[in-house]
């Protein structure tokens, strides 16, 4: 008996993905649960699992595109498993690379071992940095490239030839990169987008982590970030300024009552915005423990696609890559985002005094369609008074 292996459903939105890796090789004995594939999609990567036990027969391979509900393998539930080999019995070449945290698939090894080409001098796309089949083959492909040269070629060009670096490399848009590209662009074509600025003053925050930082750690057992407070701060002003936290539906604007707020997170394969729920009920500890499970769950490519749907503002942090001053696009159908920049120590006239603080530039895109000039600078300069006076969002004044 043969259990069909179909690519599953993963939201009304998503039609088709890309098998970014097979786990195993044709005829492999696979146990149920166990991890056989990575697709990758236009929004997330995800791991398809054996349904049952049996030996695997690929009815696709890596890099093809498949769509929802297509029979990418098939497993005989009727074959017997192998006895367990042990690890003196294991071939070197089918063993996990040393110097990796990650086992290479069958179809790398397999290359490796006829082209001879060590896997770790090839740079990985996969998920986790992982080596798939199309690395190996465009790293083929490359060597070939590099050793190419005319017939009537002395070995001094030859050698010239071989040591010379390439000009450019050619790969294909991952799925998730071409929709990040769409968004982008329809964000700027579909919007009448429109961007004011403001700088805020970090020194209280500063003073507040370090203070209590030990402590909040001893407690919560996570570190006191700043994304915590600029989340609490938007939470707030979307509630004073509620015309932020509304949408465009065709002539209809959705007014939102709840406060789900993205937070834009980089990954090696592009930018994501998983999205923490009901900020407004949240401590500073919630958030902060929600930030860095979404965080691991990016790292491991673990994202789903209910963490990153829903969300009615975003915050993205430029800063932490040494941006000074940005103007962030706009997350569809989302009104509003919220630039943060590098923190920088500068002069600024305090009282009548020229004082050192630590000041960030903050910037604020808006569709101006929905939310006029008056609200977007009112709703940014809230933004600031809360960060410069952390109090008022304990005191909820």
């Amino acid at each position: 008996m043969a259990t069909e292996i179909k690519v599953p459903a993963l939201g009304e939105s998503i039609t088709s993905g890309i098998i970014a890796a097979w786990n195993v090789k044709d005829g492999d004995y696979v146990q149920r649960d166990q991890a056989i594939y990575e697709l990758e999609t236009d929004k997330i990567t995800s791991e398809g699992l054996a349904e049952v036990a049996g030996a695997i027969t690929l009815k696709a391979a890596e890099g093809d595109e498949v769509d929802i509900g297509q029979t990418i393998a098939e497993i005989d539930e009727s074959a017997t498993a192998p006895e367990t080999a042990t690890a003196a019995e294991i071939p070197d070449e089918v063993k996990p690379d040393a110097a990796s945290s990650h086992v290479v698939s069958p179809a790398v090894r397999r290359i490796a071992t006829e082209q001879e080409i060590d896997p770790k001098n090839v740079e990985g796309t996969g998920k986790a940095e992982r080596v798939t089949k199309g690395d190996m083959l465009a790293a083929l492909e490359n060597q070939a490239r590099s050793i190419e040269a005319p017939a009537t070629s002395s070995p001094t060009s030859v050698a010239a030839s071989e040591s010379k670096p390439e000009r450019f490399t050619r790969k294909r848009m991952t799925p998730l990169r071409r929709k990040i590209a769409e968004r982008l662009v329809a964000a700027q074509q579909e919007t009448a987008m429109l961007t004011t600025f403001n700088e805020v003053d970090l020194t209280t925050i500063k003073a507040l982590r370090s203070k209590y930082q030990e402590s909040f750690v001893k407690k919560h057992g996570i570190k006191l970030g700043f994304m915590s407070f600029f989340v609490k701060a938007v939470v707030r002003a979307l509630e004073d300024v509620p015309a932020v936290n509304a949408m465009l539906d065709g002539d209809e604007i959705i007014q939102n009552h709840f406060f789900d707020i993205g937070i834009a997170v980089s990954t090696k394969k592009g930018l994501i915005v998983p999205v923490v729920r009901d900020c407004d009920q949240l401590g500073l500890a919630g958030i902060e423990s929600a930030i860095i499970n979404y965080a691991g769950k990016a790292r491991d490519g673990k994202i789903a696609l209910d963490d990153i749907q829903g969300g009615v503002f975003t915050i993205t942090n430029g800063g932490i890559f040494g941006s000074m001053l940005s103007t962030p696009i706009l997350n569809p159908p989302q009104s509003a985002i919220l630039g943060m920049h590098a923190i920088q120590d500068r002069p600024v006239a305090i009282d009548g005094e020229v004082l050192i603080r630590p000041m960030m530039y903050l910037a604020l895109s808006y569709d101006h369609r929905i939310v006029d000039g008056k609200e977007a600078v009112t709703f940014l300069i809230k933004v600031k008074q809360l960060l410069e006076d952390p109090s008022c969002l304990l005191l909820e004044i």
